[in-house]
């Protein structure tokens, strides 16, 4: 059995379950993406985030940014733009209502944004993560094979202890989340809401 979760030390990393990719009136309700797998996931998490608060734990959220330039147009890299021809002006806007995280897992002690897969790439996540203290990351969040995967295996050359939630991630299709899950198993421990909120 694993030993207890040190709380002090220890965050439970939400990755990008904001509004623009959850909500129905987000950037992805609004195109009709989403997946059932998804959708069932902010209860779970919420149930891991109380634990985590009430045991004095971190809350890190991270946010999927689209930046816009002079015209309120977002830059946005072709390869998403061909994935994702819906997105436009004011989607995933920086202090926008669709780059928020969801209210039912409201609120992060730490928001990360994110021009990337990685929180890591580009952005301050290490350098506040080091400042609190955290030596755990503890992930759940969207996609699977996106988001979840590169931040967990940067913040694994980091020399960070990574724990993914393998019912509190969600992918747009089942193949690639358990795909996934089965090759970060070389680098994290895998484990479920159930199985960590015991250890606090």
């Amino acid at each position: 059995m694993a030993s207890p979760i040190q709380a002090a030390t220890t965050a439970l990393v939400i990755v990008d379950m904001q509004n623009d990719f959850v909500h129905p009136k987000g950037a992805y309700g609004r195109a009709g993406l989403t997946a059932k797998t998804i959708l069932a996931l902010p209860e779970r998490l919420k149930q891991i985030a109380n634990t985590v608060r009430a045991a004095g734990g971190w809350i890190v959220s991270t946010h999927f940014t689209l930046v816009p330039g002079k015209s309120g147009e977002p830059f946005i890299s072709e390869h998403l733009r061909t994935l994702r021809p819906f997105l436009g002006k004011g989607d995933f806007t920086p202090g926008s209502f669709g780059h928020d995280l969801i209210d039912k897992l409201q609120p992060a002690d730490l928001k990360v944004e994110k021009v990337a897969f990685s929180a890591f790439y580009q952005s301050r996540m290490d350098w506040m993560l080091r400042r609190a203290g955290i030596e755990t990351l503890i992930f759940g969040g969207i996609v699977t094979n996106g988001g979840v995967a590169s931040t967990a295996r940067d913040a694994h050359v980091r020399d960070y202890d990574v724990v993914i939630l393998e019912d509190g991630c969600g992918a747009f299709s089942q193949e690639a989340h358990d795909a996934t899950i089965g090759s970060l198993a070389t680098i994290a421990r895998i484990a479920s809401t159930d199985e960590i909120i015991k250890e606090f």
